[in-house]
């Protein structure tokens, strides 16, 4: 099992930058393709970006493609979501999750609780 904390998220104008954290512990962090996730209010939970096992392969979702970068340290256990160029559509809370499938995952296995991210315009 991994546990899976967030961090990282605030109120930013739009057109800034912002870079989100997700702690993993427990299980080998390596081990576990792993993905992001955002929620705004009123809406279905999204798909934003994935990474596998060594971060060698990555798939955005078209919405933030050019604009977000997902990266791991293995060393770290962490996980990151680098996001420029912020648009008042990308207000949500951010979700990070492992699975422990192959990559491509059809699933993910833990979810952490969540960073709100707020954009003003």
């Amino acid at each position: 099992q991994v546990q899976l904390v967030e961090s990282g998220g605030g109120l930013v104008q739009a057109g800034d930058s912002l870079r989100l954290s997700c702690a993993a512990s427990g299980r080998t962090f390596s081990s576990y393709v792993m993905g992001w996730f955002r929620q705004a209010p009123g809406k279905e939970r999204e798909f934003v970006a994935r990474i596998s096992w060594s971060g060698g392969r990555t798939y955005y979702a078209d919405s933030v493609k050019g604009r977000f970068t997902i990266s791991r340290d293995n060393a770290k256990n962490t996980l990151y979501l680098q996001m420029i160029s912020l648009k008042p559509e990308d207000t949500a809370v951010y979700y990070c999750a492992a699975s422990k499938m192959n990559y491509p995952p059809r699933d993910y296995d833990y979810w952490g609780q969540g960073t709100q991210v707020t954009v003003s315009s």
